[in-house]
C-alpha cells in the first residue's frame, strides 16, 4: 500500500510542477512528500524528475509513467 501511497504523491508533484505546492494540496511535510518521490524512485530505479530551486521537472521516464497512472488514480477518486 505504501507504494500507491507514493504514486499519488508523484501524481500530484507532476500535477503541481513543484513538492511544496504538492505538500501544501496533499498536508503533508515538504521532506515527507520529497522522501515518498524518492523512494518511488528507487523502488521504479528510474529518475522520474528533475529537481531545481524553483520546480520540478518530469523527465521522460516521469511523463511516461505519469500518462499510465494518471487515468486509474482519476478512476478510483
Amino acid at each position: 500500500m505504501q507504494h500507491l501511497d507514493n504514486i499519488l504523491v508523484f501524481v500530484k508533484v507532476a500535477e503541481f510542477e513543484s513538492i511544496s505546492k504538492s505538500a501544501r494540496a496533499l498536508d503533508m511535510p515538504i521532506s515527507s512528500v520529497s522522501r515518498r518521490l524518492s523512494a518511488l524512485e528507487s523502488d521504479l530505479g528510474v529518475a522520474l524528475v528533475r529537481r531545481t530551486t524553483r520546480r520540478v521537472i518530469l523527465t521522460s521516464q516521469g511523463r511516461d509513467y505519469f500518462s499510465r497512472c494518471i487515468e486509474p488514480l482519476t478512476k478510483l477518486e
